[in-house]
């Protein structure tokens, strides 16, 4: 299969989800760039924001869904249940092609992946056999995310990952630069850094009759420089990342080891 033709084969039908929300600035971006390839675009997202979702689904609570537009979908629930919905059921027929999350008001770099509803999203579609890419626009600190990176870049760097091969539970993760202008060092295809100081703390505060209540606080104010050769390092440098994922979490070389520990 030719590269063209496995863009067209990738984008014959798209969902786009996101975690900031169905009404949110990245999504409309993304689902801009979805359309120009010409297939189907569904977007199902949340209907409010829900950052730090993960790939968190609703158990106890049932998933209540607007229709806003023939292909648009509000969904009460995580950006995990709204991938479930839209492979599940809305396109449990004719299951999409691609599953593109974002764009992410905010980085996820190195250890955010754990937490991060735009990549969870991306997962849940691996867990489909779909292909996924998740997308996230970093911002400086206490600001509102400037896209120009984005809005510049999104659509020649996901022509290039479709234009690749997709293997079974295989998810990309984007991160664009926080550089207004639009001008990038370069895309770096690196592995997930780690932080050493953990940007998550609670903090303590009172409601209105004074019972102590607890803000999860989120400061990347003090990190260390990042390790060459990483997500963390190459966004640092102006660069946008690519990060290949992989849907099983398996650490086969000690896997092989403890095996033999318990053979002996």
């Amino acid at each position: 299969m030719t590269s063209n033709e496995s863009i067209e084969a990738l984008t014959r039908r798209i969902v786009v989800v996101n975690d900031d929300g169905v009404h949110a600035r990245g999504l409309a971006l993304l689902e801009k760039v979805a359309a120009k390839f010409g297939g189907e675009v569904f977007v199902v997202a949340p209907d409010e924001e829900r950052s730090g979702a993960s790939q968190s689904i609703s158990l106890s609570l049932p998933l209540r869904v607007r229709q806003l537009d023939e292909r648009r979908f509000a969904v009460k629930g995580s950006p995990a249940d709204c991938v479930m919905f839209a492979l599940g059921h809305l396109l449990k027929d004719s299951p999409p092609t691609l599953v593109l999350s974002g764009v992410n008001h905010g980085e996820n770099l190195a250890d955010d992946l754990a937490y991060s509803g735009t990549s969870g999203a991306a997962m849940e579609a691996a867990q489909f056999g779909i292909p996924a890419i998740a997308f996230s626009q970093v911002r400086e600190l206490g600001q509102m995310p400037n896209f120009d990176v984005a809005e510049r870049h999104l659509e020649p760097v996901l022509r290039k990952l479709i234009s690749q091969p997709f293997v079974d539970g295989l998810v990309f993760n984007v991160n664009f630069p926080a550089n207004p202008g639009g001008e990038v060092t370069g895309v770096h295809v690196v592995p997930a850094g780690r932080r050493v100081r953990r940007p998550f703390f609670p903090v303590e505060s009172r409601d209105g009759r004074n019972i102590p209540l607890y803000w999860v606080h989120v400061d990347y104010a003090h990190e260390v420089p990042a390790t060459p050769g990483t997500d963390l390092a190459s966004v640092r440098s102006g660069a946008i990342s690519v990060t290949p994922l992989r849907r099983d979490p398996t650490d086969e070389y000690i896997l092989g080891r403890i095996e033999e520990a318990f053979a002996s």
